[in-house]
Parts: structure tokens; C-alpha cells; sequence
């Protein structure tokens, strides 16, 4: 039995300082997706990394060793202890992480919420997962599910109808 595991941290769980330090840049992410993919147990990985949120999506055989192993990479990846950052952390698994992801891409859980960036963002990381062969039957499914999800919301709500940022918010 797979199941889906997501680790991740946010705008609202840590300041903006802690993100950084544990953020991976677009050169970075493809690395790391193939360093983690190749851990044990992991099946599939997809890692998202934006300004406001560091998620890894997992399909894995064992949950306990794969958040374990995660935590583990993260701070050795970034060169930061994972004491500092472990505390912001949030795991979601099965269909609490399904959940996750379509508030994710829908722009639901985006500090302003209905901004557009979020999607893209999000595809370019499925992309990269893709290419490098680390997302699978099960992934692809819940991605393709997602960002129909997404585009459902943001047409039936009209949630992206207007120009939306932090400055137009405030």
C-alpha cells in the first residue's frame, strides 16, 4: 500500500528568514527532486518552493521513514539544522494532503488569497518532477485532478478577476 505524503512549511507557519534558509532555487529543485526520489521508500516526489511556501508531495511505502528521511535532507541540503526548522513543519497525509494540494493550486492557502502566480508555479514543479521522471501514475493523476480543480474555482468564484498583490490588498 502507497500513500501520500506531504511535508511542508508556509507563510503561516514560519517567518520569512526561516523560508529562505530552506527554500531551493529553480537550479536546486531538480537535484533535489532526484536525490530524494532515489531515497528509500520514496516511490514519487514533487517539491514546490516559492517565496511563501517549501512543500515536498510524496507517494510512499512507508510514511514514518520517508518524513524522517525528509526531514533529514532538508537540513543537510540547506546546511541548517533541522532543530530550527522542524518545529514549522506541517505534514498532511492521504486525502488530508490530497485537500492540501488543490487549496494550493486553487490559491485558496496563498497569503492573498486568488493570486494567479500559485498555478504556474505549481506546474513548472510538477514539470521539473516529470521530466526527471520522478512523478508517476499516481501523482500525475492527482495533479491533472488539481489544476482542473484550480481552474474550476478560480471560473465558477471568480476568484482571480482582479489584479491581486500585497499592495492592491492593502
Amino acid at each position: 500500500m502507497h500513500d501520500i505524503v506531504l511535508l511542508g512549511i508556509n507563510h503561516k507557519t514560519a517567518p520569512v528568514e526561516l523560508r529562505e534558509c530552506i527554500a531551493f532555487s529553480k537550479e536546486e529543485t531538480g537535484t533535489a527532486v532526484q536525490k530524494l526520489h532515489r531515497k528509500p521508500h520514496i516511490k514519487e516526489v514533487v517539491l514546490f518552493s516559492t517565496c511563501n511556501r517549501v512543500e515536498l508531495l510524496f507517494v510512499t511505502d512507508d510514511k514514518t521513514q520517508t518524513i524522517s528521511n525528509t526531514k533529514n535532507f532538508i537540513a543537510e541540503f540547506n546546511k541548517i539544522p533541522q532543530e530550527d526548522f522542524e518545529s514549522a513543519l506541517y505534514i498532511h497525509a492521504g486525502d488530508e494532503a490530497v485537500r492540501h494540494v488543490f487549496r494550493v493550486a486553487s490559491s485558496l492557502d496563498s497569503m492573498v488569497v486568488g493570486e494567479p502566480q500559485i498555478l504556474g508555479q505549481i506546474k513548472d514543479a510538477y514539470r521539473m518532477a516529470t521530466e526527471v521522471k520522478a512523478a508517476g501514475v499516481i501523482l500525475n493523476r492527482l495533479f491533472h485532478r488539481a489544476f482542473f480543480v484550480a481552474k474550476r474555482i478560480r471560473t465558477e468564484t471568480g476568484i482571480g478577476d482582479r489584479a491581486v498583490s500585497i499592495s492592491y490588498a492593502a
